[in-house]
């Protein structure tokens, strides 16, 4: 199956982004997929979340971004069979200035996956970028076949959810024409809160089936794992958001099969 690639973003932070990156990349490892997860972020959350700790980041995406190591040798095996990690470092914070206004400095990711596309080792890679929009998420997105993006169930989520189309649309426009929204998944969401009813309606009105059925509870198990540097699935697999997860992971694949139907019936 060809290598499909998807950032996980939002510029509005603390919509479970991180959250869904990591479990949705094991749910995915899970299920039978061959999953890179690539921690975009300065902060290295995912790495962490995957049981990395900094420590143990000898070679990391700062390395493939600006010393051009190949992906393959800077990857490192995680807690779960099927799912691999480029882990993050501090030193990516200061990507922006170090590249200036060198050639290509948008497309750095793009590049260095090609050589991995050729490998056939993954079926999915994950990119996990900061919530903001700086030349780590253009990176991301300029490597990207679609965009996942992660929508907490509050007052402000279609606020910052018009800024993230607004941002696709411009990548599209300059860098990637090819950049589509892949779904958006529904997070943090509380059946006994009205609101998180309302702002669930309210996006699905708006956005229609772009929207997955799937929705992530809030859920105490997902919120724990990372300080045992674990996904969920692997710290509580029975738990409300491990199934949430797994679920999403089916649905994700199932639409991507649709998809590839849908292409192969128009001849492309």
């Amino acid at each position: 199956m060809p290598l499909r690639v998807m950032v996980v973003a939002n510029q509005k932070g603390g919509v479970g982004k991180t959250t869904t990156a990591i479990n949705l990349g094991t749910a995915l490892a899970a299920v039978g997929e061959r999953v890179l997860l690539i921690d975009s972020d300065p902060q290295g959350n995912a790495s962490t979340g995957l049981g990395v700790p900094p420590a143990q980041r000898s070679v990391t995406l700062y390395d493939v971004l600006m010393g051009g190591v190949p992906i393959v040798d800077a990857v490192t095996s995680t807690l779960l069979p099927g799912l691999d990690l480029l882990p993050s470092d501090p030193d990516l914070s200061g990507v922006e200035l170090e590249l200036g206004q060198q050639e290509r400095r948008s497309f750095r990711l793009r590049d260095a996956l090609e050589a991995l596309k050729a490998t056939g080792a993954y079926t999915y890679v994950l990119i996990d970028c900061p919530p903001s929009l700086n030349l780590l998420t253009v990176n991301a997105m300029a490597a990207s076949d679609a965009v996942l993006v992660p929508l907490q169930c509050e007052f402000f989520a279609l606020e910052g959810l018009t800024q993230l189309t607004r941002t696709v649309d411009l990548v599209r426009a300059s860098l990637n024409p090819n950049l589509e929204i892949q779904g958006i998944v529904l997070t943090m969401f509380d059946s006994r809160n009205r609101l998180s009813e309302q702002v669930a309606g309210d996006v699905r009105s708006h956005f229609g089936e772009t929207v997955y059925r799937t929705v992530i509870p809030r859920n105490v198990r997902v919120s724990e794992a990372p300080s045992f540097g674990k996904p969920v699935l692997l710290y509580d697999l029975k738990c409300a958001g491990s199934q949430a997860y797994l679920k999403l992971a089916r649905e994700v694949v199932q639409r991507e099969r649709k998809r590839r139907a849908d292409l192969a019936a128009q001849g492309v």
